[in-house]
């Protein structure tokens, strides 16, 4: 059995067409077969604006660029917005599985955190994507309404045959900055997105930080390791079905290549299926970013 047969075993409800999806990003591109992922995600003009997000990289304002960039770096998917997608949909059909990013805020929305639909399944499949993602925020006191479409959502993808992809931030007036990445926090997320049917948790880097009283005293009096990223990785992966739901990292706010790459190693290490990448890449100048997307492969392909 190869490690793809062994994941896709783990998704015991899907259908045949969702099962062929996911087997087509695991397979995709330069870490194909390896049941690890590498996914450019570009839904930061819509969430911060193009001017903080494009500013750095002067080709990064034309969606051809994020497109040829997955392609040529052998990334495993692109996802993106529905104008991006559609910007490109008949050049590069068929040349890397998409992911359509169905709900999206704003930085000009100063409330608690939200999402609006901006996409429909619909649009995924006229598109001819892979996949859909959708943002959750647990803790945000839009919460439960978020849980409420992504249900809906997630129930109309599986029957169309898409992979779910969630986004689980938590964030909200009664998480504080430093609670948002905590290790409980993140865990909890994770572990959310996978009881609510997501087929691939994108989450963030978990810290040393513990912020939820009840969470923290569980984690100490049961001596769960999560001193190094290692071994918080590991345990986020544990929380997300004992590593029977594919999580993967955000690549977060923009960071040096050596930084970036002992992050990969922790990832990898701690048996995280991979990363999704944004402005880590597109803030780069084009050879600078296939260079470093080249390196995270080489580490991943070492596991």
């Amino acid at each position: 059995m190869t490690r793809i047969d062994s994941i896709l075993k783990f998704y015991e409800s899907e259908g045949a067409d969702v099962k062929k999806r996911l087997a087509d990003i695991l397979n995709h591109g330069a870490l194909g077969g390896s049941g690890k992922l590498i996914i450019s995600a570009v839904d930061q003009g819509f969430e911060h604006g193009p001017s903080r997000s494009f500013a750095q990289n002067d080709g990064a304002y034309d969606p051809f660029y994020h497109f040829n960039l997955a392609i040529e770096g052998g990334l495993s998917a692109f996802a993106a917005p529905l104008g991006m997608l559609e910007s490109g949909a008949e050049t590069f059909k068929g040349k890397i599985p998409t992911i359509l990013k169905i709900n999206s805020c704003n930085a000009l929305y100063g409330k608690e955190p939200d999402q609006a639909i901006t996409a429909s399944v619909e649009d995924a499949v006229r598109l001819g994507c892979h996949g859909i993602g959708f943002t959750l925020y647990p803790g945000s006191d839009h919460n439960l309404k978020l849980i409420n479409e992504f249900r809906e959502v997630a129930h109309q993808a599986k029957k169309a045959g898409l992979v779910v992809v969630a986004w689980s931030y938590p964030r909200g007036s009664s998480i504080s900055k430093d609670g948002e990445t905590s290790l409980d926090v993140i865990s909890y997320g994770a572990h959310m997105a996978c009881l609510l049917g997501a087929h691939i948790v994108k989450v963030k880097v978990p810290t040393d930080h513990l912020f939820l009283k009840a969470d923290t005293q569980a984690i100490k009096n049961h001596k769960i390791p999560h001193t190094s990223l290692k071994d918080r990785i590991r345990y986020v992966v544990k929380c997300c079905f004992e590593g029977r739901r594919i999580v993967i990292f955000s690549g977060g706010t923009a960071k040096n290549t050596d930084d970036l790459m002992e992050e990969t190693k922790d990832i990898r290490d701690g048996q995280g299926f991979g990363s999704i990448v944004g402005r880590n890449f597109f803030q780069r100048e084009r050879q600078e970013a296939l260079y470093v997307i080249q390196k995270m492969v080489a580490l991943y392909k070492e596991d």
